[in-house]
């Protein structure tokens, strides 16, 4: 034994000098990678504006990048830059699709309290309609921890809670990669995200057991990629000021 970790020690050394005599033998140039180019993107003129190549998918204005979650037109009511949940209209979609992005979206929920746990404030922003990242009033309403704002629903808690007080506007920015799966439609790799609600780390790049359940243990099928949806849970949530860019 003491042999083997000999060798093992002569060889590390013997590779580290080669490394480092390479080293010596190097120009600073001869690390200098100067292709490709990274593209030019104007960024916004704050952290809540789009950015030159972002899809803005909702301005304030109309629900033209949106459709109803069954098909048709979505429901939602617009106004004053905002649009929110008509109960019973059911959830909304994207018109477009998506597989990796960088999403930005702003949420507010009723400035007047009414429930608790699940039932205040309540919706969903699902990544390609299927994982749930929760929206929900958890500003001094204590719920399960893995469905609280922040949470990937049933599945990932978030890293703290930083929830404005009700009928402030807050926002979250995530980082998603999509899942991957193999030939014979087997699990390649997992989905992964990282999330930021209101500028603070909830979510610190995640790995997905798979799409969201309400009841059950989740577990993967392929799929291809998908909307952007939110969710109509009965609540008068809002949303505002919503841009993806694909990556």
């Amino acid at each position: 034994m003491r042999s083997i970790i000999f060798v093992l020690a002569a060889c590390t050394f013997t590779f580290c000098s080669k490394a480092q005599n390479n080293n010596n033998q190097m120009k600073p140039e001869d690390t200098e990678v100067w292709e490709p180019v990274p593209k030019v993107v104007t960024p916004g003129t704050s952290t809540n504006t789009a950015p030159g190549d972002a899809i803005v998918l909702f301005d304030g204005t109309s629900l033209h990048q949106w459709e109803a979650e069954k098909g048709g037109a979505a429901g939602w009511e617009v106004k004053d830059g905002a649009m929110t949940v008509v109960k019973g209209a059911g959830g909304i979609k994207t018109k477009q699709t998506f597989e990796d992005f960088q999403l930005h979206i702003e949420w507010r929920t009723p400035a007047e309290v009414t429930g608790e746990s699940q039932g205040r404030g309540n919706s969903g922003i699902f990544m390609m309609g299927l994982y749930e990242l929760q929206v929900l009033d958890n500003y001094n309403n204590r719920t399960y921890s893995n469905g609280q704002a922040g949470s990937f629903y049933k599945q990932r808690i978030p890293l703290v809670n930083v929830c404005r007080k009700p009928g402030e506007w807050q926002t979250y920015d995530v980082i998603w990669t999509a899942p991957r799966f193999n030939a014979d439609g087997s699990l390649k790799s997992p989905a992964r995200a990282t999330v930021l609600q209101n500028g603070v780390l909830v979510q610190n790049n995640v790995e997905l057991d798979g799409p969201t359940l309400y009841i059950g243990k989740p577990a993967y099928k392929q799929h291809g990629p998908g909307p952007i949806a939110l969710q109509d849970h009965g609540n008068p949530v809002s949303y505002r000021n919503i841009w993806i860019r694909t990556l």
